[in-house]
């Protein structure tokens, strides 16, 4: 079971987080949400198109210009007590990887703390043991926040990636984040060249055999471009492609920014391994 908020998800339930980026400078939409009103509005189609999590950002994860804790706070406190007030349902997490921003978020409501950087700041899964939040434990290879990789190499990188993430929960775990919060995440790009995050989708069922709740951030990235050679704006078939793979092999939520093409994905392929009827059933059958 995994418990985010007020929802509750079964094990065969795939769930969808869709990104809010308040950012001027997102890679993908370009600040497309960075003002309030557009980003309600993409909330509210989010919701409609079937995401039960939405994951407010307010720093891109690449290099840029630099954001202090207070901007990145100002950017996403004010937004997250918002989208409370609108949508009391939702479940509102958070993508930080300071525990300081942390806290200010959950005082505001939100439910599920995203630190996509591995535990750079060790304080914030003691921010979400403290305010029962969630958390996710992700595998940077210990970049630091808003660095792209430079020649790293690994000698196995799932077994890093289930030693970092595990390591992550297990630490959450003890200082008292509840167990049915927590998930991993492989972190592809993140501290990872194109080959390490396509090992790290071919191998994903290392990761769930952990039993661990697994979530994968796909969204057009650039492991995504490169293998296809295709500009950010043409990268959702093959988002979808490895969204597909990646709910083969137990996945658990989905971080994008195509919510209702990601939604069709996961019910076909749920529906192939047996866990959601046909939407309808009417060939054969008169």
């Amino acid at each position: 079971m995994l418990r985010l908020g007020r929802r509750e998800f079964d094990a065969h339930e795939p769930v969808i987080m869709a990104i809010v980026n308040r950012t001027p400078d997102s890679f993908y939409d370009r600040g497309a949400t960075f003002r309030d009103e557009p980003a309600l509005a993409r909330v509210e189609q989010a919701v409609a198109e079937g995401a039960a999590i939405i994951d407010i950002g307010g720093v891109k994860a690449g290099p840029g210009e630099e954001v202090t804790p207070e901007e990145e706070a100002r950017r996403t406190v004010g937004f997250v007590a918002e989208v409370r007030r609108r949508f009391p349902d939702v479940v509102i997490s958070v993508d930080t990887w300071r525990h300081d921003v942390g806290e200010a978020v959950c005082e505001a409501g939100a439910d599920l703390l995203n630190d996509a950087w591995g535990g750079v700041d060790p304080k914030l899964a003691e921010v979400a043991a403290r305010y029962g939040a969630g958390l996710v434990c992700t595998h940077a290879g210990g970049a630091r926040p808003r660095t792209r990789p430079h020649r790293i190499a690994y000698d196995d990188v799932m077994a890093d990636i289930l030693r970092v993430t595990v390591g992550l929960a297990e630490r959450a775990v003890e200082l008292g984040v509840r167990r049915d919060g927590i998930m991993i995440d492989p972190g592809h790009d993140f501290g990872k060249n194109t080959r390490h995050s396509l090992e790290a989708t071919r191998r994903l069922g290392e990761m769930t055999d952990t039993g661990w709740p697994v979530l994968v951030s796909l969204s057009n990235k650039d492991f995504v471009g490169e293998t296809l050679d295709k500009p950010v704006k043409e990268r959702v078939l093959g988002t979808l492609a490895t969204t597909a793979v990646s709910a083969w092999l137990g996945a658990r939520v989905y971080r994008v920014h195509e919510v209702a093409e990601t939604r069709q994905v996961l019910d076909m392929v749920a529906s192939i391994a047996g866990h959601r009827p046909p939407a309808v059933a009417r060939r054969g059958l008169a």
